[in-house]
């Protein structure tokens, strides 16, 4: 009952902070599913937000699925996966009818104008993350060759995200392993 409480509150508070839609929240679901309930390391959490990305529809519906799917069953995904739209409902409710009433207001427009350069550092700071450890797995070449090819194929050639993804999880499985390969000779030399 204790994980399933979790799961609500970890999901709840980041579909309520997560102003801005999916990618606002994902540095705050990061926080609840890596930092506060360990329910992840950092490299499933990229795993799964990595998924998340291919598939399509919002990023954190289909996260808190996963990720409640992998902590309680079934019960966990439908807890996580509710927990995270609930906010978003009762939001657009209440906001909807008050911020069309104040819309052209000056502290109405500050407001949202306010919350875009948080929602960027989180993101930055989040990226930079992501960054940091696949340098410790890949090395800075590698690390920074793929983020610039990523780059010029998202935003140059207008590649789908989703399909840079899969050409870069189709790379990661389809290419020679260096020390299950040199493991191989190693037996092989002592045999």
């Amino acid at each position: 009952m204790k994980t399933h409480i979790n799961l609500f509150i970890a999901f709840f508070r980041s579909g309520i902070l997560g102003f801005g839609g999916g990618p606002s929240a994902i540095p705050l679901v990061h926080k609840e599913v890596v930092t506060t309930f360990k329910w992840m390391n950092d490299d499933e959490f990229s795993d799964v937000l990595a998924l998340g990305n291919t598939l399509p529809g919002p990023i954190n519906t289909k996260m808190a699925g996963y990720i409640g799917y992998h902590v309680a069953g079934v019960l966990g995904m439908i807890n996580a996966v509710l927990s995270s739209i609930v906010p978003s409902i009762l939001m657009m409710i209440v906001l909807l009818t008050t911020l069309t009433t104040f819309k052209d207001q000056p502290w109405v427009v500050g407001m949202t104008r306010g919350v875009i350069p948080i929602v960027v550092v989180m993101m930055a700071v989040l990226t930079w993350d992501f960054f940091k450890k696949s340098n410790q797995g890949l090395g800075w070449k590698i690390s920074v060759t793929l983020l610039l090819v990523s780059f010029l194929l998202i935003e140059l050639v207008h590649i789908h995200p989703g399909i840079v993804i899969a050409l870069l999880l189709a790379y990661a499985l389809l290419k020679p392993n260096k020390q299950k390969n040199e493991e191989i000779e190693r037996q092989k030399g002592t045999n």
